[in-house]
């Protein structure tokens, strides 16, 4: 345990890109050990091998297919006709905005580099602060996994065996809270800095931009009635995502071109890619873990601490959100949840709360150095310094992981929708 634990930090210190990490840290402990090296290609393939993970690269190609066809900024536009009257209007209209488009993609980056290149331009025009609107954006990007659909919600329930359509809806009540403290903050931060509205409460201005947004507004009506009624599966409601988005981007609103198509597409294939790598290579790390005993070991030092599971849950919250800064969540699901989640099942902590809870502490660690991927995408679209954006951006954090502790503490806030809609 602490060969694969040991040498997976220092590869990380060094620099080595994480999955590259998790490669090599694998492959020397199975030359140490003298197994076959076939179980590399084995487990690769074993990581990926699930129907679920078909769902990833079509909501992967649905995002980017919104961000081509015009979509997030008609959703720019009606989030900000109904609250750009607060003051630092732009600001709640980035939060707004990134709710309803993680009802559609279900990915921080789709949302950081779709709806961030709007949402960032149009609060430099009317003068907000280049770093504060870097870190608005950065951080209202983190509901899109929480919120459904959710790309890691998906990965946790492959590996843990738990209902992907119960971890969506876990999803909806701490989104719509990160959104609601994320405005507080914004409001304090706009009454210091004396920030604008952008706009009065207008009506017909609501009804104008509502007409163009309802057809994408469907989208998360589409996906969950789908999942609820039994239409389709998780996996389907992605395929069926990704066709609507590029009905209304082609056919509706006439903005995705022909000659967009293989952009997009190579687009979404090179992120799926990446994604996949990653899973497949977490899978080897995951299995070695899980054949070295871990969770056992993991689980008699919980023990040792105490036997209290919301103590102990709130201790893997910590855990968590230092994981979450050094490796990639797709890469820490796999790497963890074989580890984590017969753990807290065992303590009585409902798996769908735990996956909640797990995947929301791991989303912050988008927003932190070192791997803070979100955090270097914001960079690059609002050209300032990453350093900029992280001071920036870590006060928005203090929001988001105030709800965390609260969906920690109060697993009702993520398990009433499911238990009432799929008991």
């Amino acid at each position: 345990m602490f060969f694969l634990v040991g040498v997976l930090l220092l590869l990380i210190v060094l620099g080595f890109p994480v999955c590259f990490s998790i490669a090599l840290t694998s492959l020397l402990y199975i030359l140490k050990e003298g197994m076959v090296l076939v179980t590399i290609p084995q487990r690769m393939v074993a990581g990926i091998d699930t129907f679920v993970f078909l769902a990833v690269p079509f909501f992967i190609l649905a995002g980017n297919l919104m961000n081509t066809g015009g979509i997030t900024k008609r959703i720019f536009r009606f989030a900000n006709s109904l609250v750009g009257f607060i003051p630092g209007g732009l600001g709640h209209a980035n939060v707004v905005a990134s709710i309803i488009f993680a009802g559609m993609s279900g990915a921080a980056i789709a949302d950081a580099g779709g709806l961030g290149t709007i949402e960032i331009e149009a609060m430099k025009e009317q003068g907000y602060d280049a770093d504060f609107s870097a870190a608005v954006t950065a951080a209202s990007s983190t509901i899109g996994p929480i919120f459904p659909p959710s790309i890691p919600m998906i990965l946790f329930g492959a590996m843990a065996g738990v209902s992907v359509g119960k971890l969506f809806l876990a999803g909806a009540v701490p989104g719509i809270l990160m959104g609601l403290a994320l405005m507080v903050m914004i409001y304090i931060y706009s009454k210091i800095r004396r920030y604008p509205v952008s706009r009065k409460l207008d009506l017909r201005e609501i009804f104008a931009s509502l007409k163009e947004a309802v057809l994408p507004l469907f989208t998360p009506v589409i996906i969950l009635g789908g999942i609820l009624t039994g239409i389709f599966t998780p996996t389907e409601a992605a395929i069926v995502t990704a066709v609507y988005s590029f009905i209304l981007g082609f056919v509706v609103y006439r903005e995705i071109r022909l000659a967009d198509i293989p952009e997009i597409l190579l687009k979404s294939a090179l992120t799926t890619t990446v994604v996949l790598f990653i899973i497949s290579t977490s899978s080897i790390y995951g299995w070695l873990l899980c054949n070295e005993q871990v969770p056992q070991t993991v689980a008699k030092t919980l023990f040792t601490i105490t036997s209290n599971p919301q103590l102990i849950l709130l201790i893997l919250v910590g855990f968590l959100l230092v994981i979450g800064c050094f490796i990639e969540t797709a890469a820490a699901l796999i790497i963890l949840v074989p580890v984590l989640a017969p753990i807290t099942t065992n303590l009585g902590i409902d798996p769908i709360h735990f996956g909640l809870v797990m995947v929301f502490a791991l989303m912050l660690g988008l927003n932190t150095p070192p791997v803070g991927i979100v955090l270097y995408t914001i960079s690059d679209i609002a050209k300032i310094k990453f350093e900029s954006v992280v001071s920036a951006t870590l006060p928005f954090l203090i929001p988001l992981f105030i709800v965390l502790l609260l969906v920690s503490l109060l697993p009702q806030l993520a398990l009433f929708l499911p238990n009432s809609m799929m008991p």
